[in-house]
């Protein structure tokens, strides 16, 4: 059997695409699955999962220790394929090809854009560091085994040539996780509207209580806010009284949220890689596997699958006028929401899933194995 460890110094263990999606898949095809991540170690869905203790305080902490201690756990695996997901642990993936293992790099940002946008970094530095990232990523790419990343970028792959074995692994929701839990006769809450997900004004939160009160209707915000100093700055808008908010739910609480609102909503700023990618949010995927209408920021990727599907609208994610204009609409036109709504679903199930994806993911590995 061949042994596979995912190694993560930053996501919790039960990660959404990395534990549920990759790793359990990964468990269910057959392969002897590891995970190396914070907290404790145990078992579940057929995943090992190894802990190196609690996540630590500071982002210079867990660079300087917590990668090295992750490194060392997942050494002692001794995994034929080991499969990184923070760009922190590039040189330990040196490290390991070294000792003749297979490396994978599961880039789930283009870290070299994001960079460029980290609050907590100068603005006069921001390139230089996004510049020597790059240029250390690419000379890493060269020489492990495989790449993932989300979706193409403005229409292109962003890593083209840069490593030998490359897939697109998209973040669409698992049919079992919330398209099954369906139930067409939820009751749902008056004039109600849902963002599930970080909060945070690049998200489009202000906005979004702003327009949901000049639609007179309730925003459920369920996540967490980023940065924390964000939650106070919205609580004082005096909007806030049109917002519910609801702290951090797990996922069984986010269906049960969504199941009972009536429209979804996600119009991320465009800030950065924001709506650049050829993928949804991974918020309008869950809203649509739930049957709800969208309300989604307008750009080119957004606009063609809408067009293609019909499930919602998009509007200008700076408009409050637009963006009430749209939840009006879908209030007023409750036939055509729920239709917007069963279009949603069909996506999902012909297009939008990872039943789909996990192909592509066990179709790396098997190329990466068969390499001399």
């Amino acid at each position: 059997m061949v042994k596979v460890c995912h190694v993560t110094s930053v996501h919790s263990p039960e990660d959404i695409r990395i534990f549920h999606k990759e790793c359990v898949s990964l468990a269910n095809a057959g392969y002897d699955v590891y995970l190396v991540a914070q907290g404790e170690t145990y078992e579940k869905n057929g995943v090992h999962i190894v802990g190196f203790g609690p996540k630590r305080s500071s982002r210079l902490q867990r660079m300087l220790f917590t990668t090295r201690l992750a490194y060392q756990k997942a050494l002692a695996v001794d995994a034929d394929i080991y499969h990184l997901h923070d760009p922190e642990l590039l040189p330990y993936g040196m490290k390991l090809k070294h000792r003749g293992k297979k490396v994978i790099f599961d880039s789930h940002e283009k870290y070299t854009e994001q960079i460029r946008c980290k609050g907590y970094l100068p603005n006069w530095c921001r390139s230089l560091i996004a510049a020597c990232y790059g240029a250390y990523e690419r000379f890493v790419l060269k020489r492990i085994d495989g790449l993932v990343f989300p979706s193409p970028l403005r229409g292109k792959n962003p890593f083209e040539g840069q490593c030998r074995n490359f897939t697109f692994l998209s973040n669409v929701p698992r049919m079992e996780e919330l398209y099954h839990q369906y139930n067409a006769h939820t009751q749902k809450y008056e004039r109600s509207l849902v963002h599930v997900g970080v909060l945070s004004y690049t998200r489009g939160i202000t906005h979004l209580v702003q327009a949901a009160a000049q639609s007179e209707c309730t925003v459920y915000l369920a996540g967490a806010f980023s940065p924390a100093s964000y939650q106070t700055e919205v609580e004082t808008l005096p909007e806030f009284s049109h917002a519910e908010y609801l702290g951090k739910l797990d996922r069984p609480a986010v269906a049960d949220l969504l199941q009972k609102c009536q429209i979804g909503i996600a119009t991320l700023l465009n800030v950065g890689q924001y709506n650049q990618f050829n993928c949804l949010a991974t918020k309008v995927y869950e809203y649509m596997s739930l049957g709800l209408p969208v309300i989604l920021t307008r750009s080119s990727y957004n606009e063609t699958v809408v067009e293609q599907y019909q499930f919602g609208i998009c509007v200008d994610p700076e408009n409050i006028e637009e963006i009430s204009n749209a939840i009006r609409y879908l209030f007023d036109h409750p036939d055509e929401a729920r239709r917007m709504g069963e279009n949603g679903r069909r996506a999902i199930r012909e297009e939008f899933n990872w039943s789909i994806e996990e192909q592509k993911l066990f179709s790396l590995y098997k190329t990466i194995l068969t390499e001399k």
